[in-house]
């Protein structure tokens, strides 16, 4: 069982840097799972962006995101963080951070784990 906590959510201008955090609680400690993050729009489907694997710390990025936002770990401090630079309008949405362990995959299609979300409104 694990719990998961983001912050660092906020409202920011285009061309602005954000760093979001997930912080994990419980029996599992966030190494051992593959993590990412999805962003939810209304309106929009809710997208994948990005992930890391428990095992190799392979990496995926969405194109949507890929060369501005980058995903790591900090294994003392039981989180994963999302650095965002260059965030644009249409990076607006609710950013959920998400856990699944067992295979290790930077690609997490089912999650296990599931944050609250955090809000991120970029304004042009």
């Amino acid at each position: 069982q694990v719990q998961l906590v983001e912050s660092g959510g906020g409202l920011v201008q285009a061309g602005d840097s954000l760093r979001l955090s997930c912080a994990g609680s419980g029996g599992r400690n966030l190494s051992s799972l593959n993590m990412g993050w999805f962003r939810q729009a209304p309106g929009k489907v809710r997208e994948f962006i990005v992930g890391i694997s428990w095992s190799d710390g392979r990496t995926y990025y969405a194109d949507s995101v890929k060369g501005r936002f980058t995903i790591s770990r900090d294994n003392v401090k039981n989180t994963v963080s999302l650095q965002m630079t260059s965030l644009k309008p249409e990076d607006t949405a609710v950013y959920i951070c998400v856990g699944r362990g067992r295979l290790g995959s930077p690609v997490i299609s089912a999650p296990e784990y599931w944050g609250q979300g955090t809000q991120v409104t970029v304004s042009s």
